[in-house]
């Protein structure tokens, strides 16, 4: 697998996240999509040199006059938009095995053993289970303390081959150097069964961003919150549409 066999599944992914076409993720300019929400909706990424922004059929129009012609910056100076979030894939020259820290145990859950970890609680970012006890996590690496549970590192499904991986330390075990050894050894595992990993962490998340580059991650989108204005947009969305 190469980068560029990385990027060609990223921009597959954000094609039919963004309901445009791949070739957007591959231009020096800004393209306008309308998606299939009925609710207002608006969503910026950014990749590269190129720009895609997605809205609904009723804001549109609206999007299109408040953002063409506007630079990258200019773009999430829109009042429409809130919450930015990086997203990185891994650089393939420096990923490896990392040496695990020392007083802890370790296992690899895959598949449907995954289901053993359905009474795990608090680890948000890297295991969830439903009400039903489903959940779209395809591998978990676990480390304990003892018979407690110290941290987990997941990866769930997000298209394809396509697996997003989070870490959760609690906090009585971080600044040892886990999350950065446990990103490391999941996502050699995920490589290794020729899926490709990427890393998510909020732009104010600066811990997280940090576990990524030393991770052996680099940036390679970025992308606003997918806005729904309904009830809980905190602002009075008839002034901007």
């Amino acid at each position: 697998m190469t980068k560029v066999d990385i990027l060609n599944i990223i921009y597959e992914y954000l094609a039919q996240l963004m309901e445009c076409e791949v070739a957007d993720f591959t231009r020096e300019e800004t393209t306008f999509s309308v998606c299939n929400v009925k609710e207002p909706f608006l969503k910026i990424v950014i990749c590269g040199n190129s720009v895609v922004v997605a809205a609904s059929p009723n804001l549109y129009s609206k999007a299109v006059s408040l953002l063409e012609n506007k630079s990258r910056d200019e773009l999430f100076e829109c009042p429409l938009i809130y919450g930015q979030t990086i997203h990185y894939i891994p650089d393939l020259s420096s990923i490896s095995d990392p040496a695990l820290p020392d007083g802890f145990t370790y296992s690899l859950f895959q598949g449907e053993d995954i289901n053993n970890l359905s009474d795990i609680t608090g680890f948000d970012n890297s295991l969830v289970f439903d009400d039903n006890g489903h959940t779209n996590s395809a591998i978990a690496f676990v480390a304990y303390r003892g018979d407690a549970v110290a941290a987990v590192a997941g990866a769930s499904i997000a298209y394809d081959n396509l697996w997003e991986v989070g870490i959760d330390v609690l906090p009585a075990f971080r600044n040892q150097g886990l999350a950065t050894a446990m990103v490391r050894k999941l996502t050699s595992e995920i490589l290794s069964k020729g899926a490709v990993p990427f890393y998510s962490a909020s732009i104010t998340n600066i811990g997280s961003q940090m576990v990524a580059a030393r991770a052996g991650y680099i940036p390679c989108w970025v992308d606003s919150w997918g806005n729904i204005f309904d009830c809980f947009y905190p602002y009075n969305l008839e002034t901007y549409i």
